[in-house]
């Protein structure tokens, strides 16, 4: 019974790389692994504090001698597998990176938990036991050798361990979205007090739920927080921000390690914002003109929302 296993849940970031004749790189799960003889993207977990750019080199380098740079963000998906032989569920949020090889040699791993790296062609590809996040971000058959739970276990959404610095450390993966309606207004929700940013405006979302897709968790939270049903247009990136000692309403410093993708939402039939779920972190959502927006000060915007809105172009 996959409800039996103890959750677990990570940030990983992987590579999207392709040679110059259109062959992909992919790596093989050796007897170390949890499906071993399968094939998938070269990557692996983002550690604490760590942006997943630097992560998706470091995890490349390690997995098949090859150096290589970060050329955009490819998607960003999340998927659960069970591990009964190790007693775990885990469910792991996964950043997908285009990257070209700069230099280094294809290199075999010995006694690791990836043992080959190949090129192959996308034909040869579809022949392969691949993954299914590997699947899905080449567009192959996604017939996969993981076991996927009946349902999704409970899970904290907010879980921080002790770290060895004495400081309680957490990392968090969250989908926020930079939403415009018809009038090219921009929807910002203000961050209630007693949390981190506590006043500042921020963008609609939040942390995304054991076994949820990002873009699922997005569309919910923009409910929740702002009473508008959205419609997904694009995905905009990746931001990674740590916070050695932010204190919020546990009461006691955390070293916080928030991982956020952001996308593009349209609001077709806008109204008036209304926060639903009342003494949470959102304590206020308001539509605001372009020109109201280029006039907020900086230390009005969260770090990500500036990031955001940036990236958006909206100012």
């Amino acid at each position: 019974m996959t409800t039996l296993l103890e959750p677990l849940r990570r940030i990983a970031a992987y590579a999207v790389c392709a040679d110059s004749v259109g062959r992909v790189l992919l790596v093989r799960a050796s007897e170390r692994s949890g499906t071993p003889g399968t094939w998938s993207l070269p990557g692996g977990a983002v550690d604490h504090g760590e942006d997943p750019h630097h992560t998706v080199v470091r995890e490349t380098a390690a997995e098949t001698g090859l150096s290589v740079s970060v050329a955009g963000l490819h998607d960003v998906l999340a998927d659960m597998r069970a591990l009964p032989e190790r007693g775990i569920t885990i469910h792991t949020d996964r950043l997908i990176y285009q990257v070209s090889v700069r230099g280094g040699t294809l290199t075999d791993r010995v006694d690791r938990p990836t043992d080959l790296a190949r090129w192959f062609t996308p034909t040869e590809a579809r022949e392969l036991p691949v993954r299914s996040f590997t699947a899905r971000a080449l567009g192959l058959p996604t017939s996969s050798a993981d076991i996927v739970p009946d349902e999704a276990p409970e899970f904290p959404s907010f879980y921080a361990v002790p770290g060895p610095d004495g400081l309680h450390r957490a990392q968090r993966f969250a989908a926020y979205a930079v939403v415009t309606d018809p009038d090219d207004r921009v929807l910002l929700t203000r961050v209630s007090d007693g949390y981190p940013g506590a006043g500042c405006w921020h963008l609609p979302g939040g942390g995304t739920d054991y076994g949820e897709q990002p873009a699922a968790a997005l569309i919910r939270e923009l409910v929740e927080e702002t009473g508008q049903t959205g419609r997904l247009v694009e995905l905009l990136g990746v931001a990674s921000h740590r916070d050695a000692a932010s204190l919020g309403p546990e009461g006691y410093p955390i070293d916080w390690h928030g991982v956020r993708a952001f996308y593009r939402v349209v609001v077709d039939q806008p109204a008036p914002p209304t926060v639903a779920d009342v003494g949470g972190s959102t304590c206020e959502a308001r539509w605001f003109g372009r020109e109201e927006l280029g006039a907020l000060p900086a230390d009005r915007l969260t770090e990500v929302t500036a990031e955001a809105v940036q990236a958006a172009r909206l100012t």
